[in-house]
């Protein structure tokens, strides 16, 4: 019985250390190429992994064929709201080394090239 309380109690910690990462939730990117979506970050394993759930344009939402996929990939906590891991920009389909810093509703995603030398960057800002 022991055990069993033991078990229960690690899953409860455990739960609620990944419901209090600060990356989670419902995310609105910058416009990119005429474009922005919502991403939804949720937990991947022990990181973090963001999927386009809505796309909008001047017009509204509309059905993007990137729709379901994952832009941010593997993102690993590093301490202190800095996350590091792999971003996809889907109007060129490369994916880049991913730096992600979330300072409350905001989160600001860079994606680099040559080892982090050369970074964009987009701030994004919580919508849930």
């Amino acid at each position: 019985m022991r055990k069993v309380i033991l078990w229960a109690v690690a899953g409860v910690l455990v739960a609620g250390a990944s419901m209090a990462d600060p990356a989670l939730g419902l995310w609105k990117t910058e416009v990119d190429d005429g474009a922005y979506a919502h991403v939804q970050i949720s937990p991947c394993g022990a990181n973090v992994c963001g999927t386009i759930v809505q796309s909008f344009n001047e017009e509204g939402e509309y059905a993007s064929p990137n729709m379901g996929k994952q832009i941010v990939r593997e993102m690993s906590p590093t301490g202190g709201g800095a996350y590091e891991g792999e971003v996809w920009r889907p109007s060129n389909d490369k994916i880049y080394i991913g730096k992600m810093q979330v300072n409350g509703t905001k989160l600001t995603l860079k994606g680099c090239v040559a080892g982090g030398l050369f970074c964009a960057s987009q701030q994004w800002s919580k919508v849930n």
